[in-house]
């Protein structure tokens, strides 16, 4: 049975037989005998995007994200960084919040590993959700959005700039979306190349699209592991959360 399948599973009845424990949202697995954090959103509509607060000041970090949700009842259920930026943490591609693009699509050749292309979009609707490379991305019916790259899957292909032989090894996040629509979030615990770290997507999680989130800041936030990594702010923070009972 893949990890996937056992991921949101009930967690053991008490004796009092009452119900089933609220299934955990992130575990801690191992793919080629190394450890992964995998969090899975249940529905996209528990997921958002977070940047700037109502007084344009950039989040930066996971208690800020919290404490404004606090205002409105709501709380974090896991979050992770949620693409790159520049130096003033504003997103170097597209960025969409609340239906507004902050940024635009950036499908420029450069440096770096966001212009290794194709590159490509997380975005959510109302409903739905999905991962694109950035050449096909349709803007049509998408609340958020936000760039990145490179894109690990395409097709159910690893991006044919990876090598297993690669010596550049990095601590990395991402995300990816299987054919039945479950969305996962993947942040490796030990430094891996590009190439392990995307056939974790396309072999273990079966996504046929996944998308590189960052190598330099990958930062996780889990209610249920009682983890809040701090250090380095951050720019765009990708969000699931719920209301509070």
């Amino acid at each position: 049975m893949r990890v996937f399948d056992v991921l949101f599973l009930c967690l053991i009845c008490s004796l009092a037989l009452t119900a089933c424990q609220k299934a955990k949202s992130c575990i801690t697995v191992t793919f080629d005998g190394l450890p992964f954090t995998l969090c899975e959103a249940s529905s996209p509509s528990e997921i958002k995007l977070f940047l700037k607060d109502e007084a344009g000041k950039i989040y930066g970090s996971f208690d800020a994200v919290k404490s404004d949700l606090q205002k409105t009842d709501r709380h974090l259920l896991f979050a992770m960084n949620g693409g790159m930026y520049h130096e003033n943490r504003n997103p170097v591609g597209l960025y969409v919040e609340n239906g507004v693009a902050m940024s635009k699509l950036n499908t420029n050749e450069g440096p770096g590993n966001f212009h290794l292309l194709p590159n490509g979009v997380f975005w959510i609707g109302v409903n739905n959700s999905g991962v694109v490379a950035a050449d096909d991305f349709d803007a049509a019916g998408v609340i958020y959005a936000t760039q990145s790259g490179p894109m690990l899957v395409i097709e159910n292909s690893l991006h044919p700039a990876f090598n297993a032989e690669s010596k550049s090894y990095r601590i990395r996040n991402g995300v990816g979306q299987t054919e039945d629509g479950r969305i996962y979030f993947v942040k490796s615990e030990q430094p891996v190349n590009f190439h392990r770290f995307a056939r974790f997507f396309k072999d273990e999680l079966e996504t046929p699209n996944a998308l590189f989130l960052d190598g330099t800041v990958s930062k996780l936030y889990s209610e249920d592991l009682d983890r809040n990594d701090r250090g380095q702010d951050m720019g765009p923070i990708i969000g699931v959360i719920e209301a509070v009972p």
